[in-house]
């Protein structure tokens, strides 16, 4: 099956040790939604999506808590949003999300990452035309749940396309996608539906892909797994061809 088809078996194998990188980031995604608009997820729409991605990942409720209480804190400094862009080898695009309280070590260390694989980083924005920005939402796509009938009601809300894909048990998970700027309106048409969202966010999708061979997806990965496990990456996002 190839080198590439065993370095992915061995990602799915680090799954559950990626748990406390998880929580990590949600945990900074509270503390900014806290740091913007206070720690009362009823008027911190911020906020109650974190708190639903935190209990998607399972995250202890009693983190969430201490992730409200430190933000809180008005002596707690909050952390600053920035997006890294560069390629991979072999001409994969690669997008970083991170947020940190130390600017000079995370350029640092995304630079390094970069330099190691035989990677290049770019400056802003010289990957808009590859990338766009998203809103999305994802909820088990129950039995009793009339996809069709949804999607016709949530178009007024900003729904631009509402599909199934698998996770990474094989159930079935509803997809609701829409333009960035509608991301509080779907959010709020869905729960007024009552739906439980698994995840909400703002994701990057690529608008072409980057066709790789197998040993050379394993080199992407390489970069891909060293950024994904710096505490100070939110996301990282690509356009190889899956």
């Amino acid at each position: 099956m190839g080198r590439a088809f065993e370095f992915r078996k061995e990602r799915k194998f680090k799954r559950w040790a990626k748990m406390a990188v998880q929580f990590t980031r949600i945990g900074k995604d509270i503390v900014m939604a806290v740091k913007e608009s206070g720690p009362h997820p009823e008027t911190n729409s911020r906020l109650r999506t974190a708190m639903q991605n935190a209990k998607a990942v399972n995250m202890p409720k009693d983190r969430v808590e201490a992730a409200i209480k430190r933000a809180s804190d008005k002596s707690m400094a909050n952390y600053e949003e920035i997006v890294y862009e560069g390629y991979a080898p072999h001409g994969v695009a690669v997008l970083i999300e991170t947020a940190t309280d130390n600017t000079n070590r995370t350029v640092a260390n995304v630079r390094s990452y970069f330099n190691k694989t035989d990677g290049s980083l770019g400056k802003t924005g010289s990957l808009d035309f590859v990338f766009n920005r998203k809103s999305i939402f994802r909820f088990a796509a129950t039995e009793g749940l009339d996809l069709e009938e949804l999607e016709f009601e949530l178009i007024d809300a900003g729904l631009e396309e509402l599909y199934v894909e698998a996770d990474e048990e094989g159930n079935d998970i509803a997809v609701a996608q829409g333009a960035f700027e509608n991301f509080g309106s779907l959010q709020k048409a869905l729960e007024e539906k009552g739906i439980e969202l698994k995840s909400s966010k703002l994701e990057r999708i690529a608008l072409s892909h980057h066709e790789v061979t197998e040993e050379q997806a394993a080199d992407v990965l390489k970069l891909i797994d060293k950024l994904e496990e710096d505490d100070d990456v939110q996301a990282v996002y690509h356009n190889m061809a899956e």
